[in-house]
């Protein structure tokens, strides 16, 4: 894409905080309560990503003991899976992270890392460059994207999109109000006009698109006007 897309390494923060598969479990609930952080990253000593641990790792812990439950068969079967036995049992990140971590590149655009959460439903992806650990990108990251002004949007959209379409920029107007999009003017084709309707809403900051082109042929090859 052109160089103005947004990427993962633009909106990530570079302060993040890690620990080791051996940190002790205390140590961990310790560094994100001092962080106001939801989770974080565990790293071997190459730094590349082995796991994440979040705060729901960590609540298995305060599921209580089977006891509590009216007996080790009964817990077993009403409330524990496998990983959470596991889970219950760890004293250290390594064990009671969740592995493989799901990571995402810092060229990547903005909207791969956003789809990745929705998908995994999860809150933040561990960000890597060259197999190592640089950053972290989180829902809020991604959601202060929409604050983008009007201008930078319509520019990006010029650029990363119409440009790389090989279509003519002059021929498109592009009108945007609090991110939401209207295009006019002729296309080629109908498949070109479908193309841009598709690809806009990828632009970071852009909350809807409203088209208003007229082609020239349809996808049948016959003539076709708005």
């Amino acid at each position: 894409m052109g160089e103005s897309t947004v990427r993962v390494g633009d909106v990530m923060t570079r302060d993040v905080v890690s620990v080791t598969p051996d940190t002790p479990l205390k140590d961990v609930a310790a560094a994100i309560v001092e962080r106001g952080i939801s989770g974080l990253p565990v790293c071997d000593a190459d730094g590349a990503v082995v796991g994440v641990l979040s705060e729901a790792d960590l609540l298995v812990k305060q599921g209580g003991s089977p006891e509590r439950s009216g007996g080790l068969f009964a817990w077993l079967v009403e409330t524990a899976s496998a990983p959470d036995l596991a889970k219950l049992r760890a004293h250290t990140a390594g064990e009671a992270m969740t592995s493989p971590a799901v990571t995402v590149e810092t060229a990547s655009p903005v909207s791969e890392a956003a789809r990745t959460m929705v998908s995994l439903g999860v809150n933040r992806l561990p960000v890597v460059e060259d197999g190592r650990l640089v950053g972290i990108v989180t829902r809020a990251d991604l959601v202060r994207l929409f604050t983008r002004s009007d201008e930078e949007i319509a520019r990006d959209i010029r650029q990363d999109v119409v440009k790389r379409l090989w279509i003519a920029p002059e021929r498109i107007e592009i009108e945007v109000e609090q991110g939401e999009v209207v295009l006019r003017g002729e296309v080629d084709t109908e498949v070109e006009a479908g193309l841009l309707e598709k690809r806009i809403p990828l632009v970071a900051g852009v909350v809807g698109v409203r088209s208003e082109l007229s082609w020239a042929v349809d996808r049948s090859g016959n003539s076709n006007r708005r």
